[in-house]
């Protein structure tokens, strides 16, 4: 396997300056990107009302998370958190459930009472609301 050589810093400081000339001159554009929010924050109780609320056992929730049941107990206990990319999808699963189901196969499904919302800081939450027996 080759090994990549580093340019002298001289060099590279030049390049640097000349990009810069470059831009200033409007010969060059610099793309931006902006990036996505971190995924809103889970807590156990949380993934358990969610997971109720779907009406899931807990090896059919871990499927559908494509997780071990194991590890979604452990969610569900408060010993591990999720993921980011976990987080992320059960971000998805909570604002469109029919998408997440019908992509594993599932009966299309509704969470009523579920909604993400803005904390401290600039931090989401996804909130389980109690739904109230008449």
């Amino acid at each position: 396997m080759a090994t990549r050589v580093r340019k002298p810093l001289f060099e590279r400081l030049k390049q640097g300056l000349e990009e810069g000339v470059a831009y200033a001159q409007g010969e060059l554009t610099l793309r931006t990107v902006e990036m996505p929010e971190k995924p809103p924050a889970i807590d156990a109780k949380t993934i358990t009302a969610l997971r109720s609320r779907a009406a899931m056992s807990q090896a059919v929730f871990a499927r559908m998370l494509n997780v071990s049941p194991k590890t979604l107990q452990s969610w569900e206990q408060g010993i591990r958190k999720p993921s980011d990319a976990s987080q992320r999808l059960i971000q998805i699963l909570s604002e469109h459930p029919a998408i997440i189901c019908q992509s594993v196969g599932l009966p299309a499904i509704t969470l009523e009472g579920v909604e993400i919302k803005s904390g401290p800081k600039g931090c989401k939450k996804i909130v389980v609301k109690q739904i109230q027996k008449q």
